[in-house]
């Protein structure tokens, strides 16, 4: 039997948030984590913890400290620090993940040791054109900061199907025929760090996310605690994709949630004490 939770992994966009509205329940949910440690994950490399913080304020959620919020760049970026440190790159994507590179490695379009592939403008014939020879001549790296084919965006109240960092890697796999290494969820890089920050075993961590083929199925394969909320691509009554477990939490909303945990976890959260 595993142990009850003691710490939490959070998504954001499609769980306390779409695009620039929050969703309801998701103040007394940040709220309630005062005395509960947390991180909150994401697979989107676009904005950098300090520009998500801000966001946060913008839409009238209390703004989690940068320190608690881990993107795929970052952990791409550190990562990569791991296993080489002072790594050349070149990376396409958007700004974000220039950040988080540049703070641990050196950008080289010409002798790049990795070539590293997030989400958002950037990719196009030359920069596919560069990352493919680095790739076939010069033997660098392909890393993918998460495998999304698609993820969702909300403008002017309307919602968006994007191309995800999966779709943008695709094409230099595909003229390489290198594989690439995916740091974000599912692959178990980003859960792996984001649990040590908390220092917290996986068997002691519940992770609350909104899409089963990458929130909720990394964080089984962890033997993470899982809880889906049905506020993101798979709505009430949808069906998980087929060879998916299922979460161990399957609920409407973030105030379903909320009443569930303060049932079975009583004290996780402050709010639902």
């Amino acid at each position: 039997m595993r142990p009850n939770p003691s710490a939490l992994l959070l998504d954001m966009d499609g769980v306390l948030f779409h695009g620039e509205r929050a969703l309801p329940g998701a103040r007394a949910l940040i709220e309630g984590l005062a005395a509960t440690p947390h991180v909150f994950v994401t697979n989107n490399p676009i904005r950098t913890p300090e520009e998500i913080a801000r966001g946060f304020a913008a839409i009238g959620l209390p703004a989690p400290e940068p320190g608690l919020i881990l993107t795929s760049a970052l952990a791409t970026a550190r990562w990569l620090d791991h296993v080489k440190p002072g790594f050349r790159y070149f990376a396409v994507g958007a700004g974000g993940l220039e950040v988080a590179l540049r703070e641990v490695g050196t950008p080289d379009a010409k002798a790049a040791d990795v070539v590293v592939v997030g989400e958002g403008p950037g990719l196009d014939y030359e920069t596919l054109t560069t990352g493919i020879n680095l790739i076939l001549t010069r033997g660098a790296r392909l890393v993918g900061t998460n495998p999304d084919a698609t993820v969702d965006a909300y403008r002017d109240g309307q919602h968006l199907v994007l191309p995800g960092g999966g779709s943008l890697v695709a094409p230099f796999t595909i003229a390489t025929g290198v594989t690439p290494t995916i740091v974000g969820k599912p692959e178990p890089l980003l859960y792996e760090m984001a649990l040590e920050r908390l220092d917290c075993p996986a068997n002691r961590c519940l992770m609350i996310g909104d899409r089963p083929d990458t929130d909720i199925l990394g964080a089984e394969r962890l033997g993470m605690w899982t809880a889906l909320v049905r506020t993101g691509r798979f709505p009430p009554g949808c069906p998980p994709p087929k060879g998916l477990r299922g979460p161990d939490l399957d609920c409407d909303g973030l105030p379903e949630l909320m009443g569930v945990l303060a049932a079975r976890f009583p004290g996780l959260l402050a709010a639902a004490a």
